[in-house]
């Protein structure tokens, strides 16, 4: 691991290059294509800012929905975890033993609702805070 520049510094440093840089001195398909490559420098770094904290809140989720499991140590192992826990839901789901109404099928909506948020907090903030405006009034 190195200590500077951070992969987010990096990333920023890319992003602001080509916003700066790039988008204005180009146009049509080449411009089209900076603006794409600075959104996806931006999801890069939202992820990597906030991949621990939902990876946690995602497993503790889990928890509530199949039972307790010991949370892997390294992101790889957590990850392929998810995975898997996420495969089991989906199965106990097509099993009909989430039901239709009740705590289990209030916890799993719970989850769920939490779980696109944190999507949409990496893939499109702006989007998730015009939801949220409108959901206060």
């Amino acid at each position: 691991m190195q200590d500077r520049p951070t992969r987010t510094e990096l990333l920023d440093a890319v992003r602001r290059y080509l916003e700066e840089e790039v988008i204005p001195e180009t146009s049509g398909r080449r411009q089209f294509l900076a603006r794409v490559s600075v959104h996806a420098l931006g999801l890069v770094a939202r992820e990597l800012e906030c991949e621990d904290r939902h990876a946690a809140r995602e497993w503790r989720g889990l928890d509530e929905l199949l039972g307790p499991a010991p949370m892997p140590p390294s992101r790889r192992e957590l990850r392929a975890a998810l995975d898997t826990r996420n495969q089991e839901l989906c199965e106990r789901i097509r099993r009909g033993e989430i039901d239709a109404e009740g705590t289990a099928r209030d916890r799993l909506l719970d989850h769920l609702r939490e779980t696109v948020r944190e999507k949409l907090e990496v893939s499109d903030p702006r989007l998730l805070a015009r939801a949220d405006a409108r959901a206060r009034g």
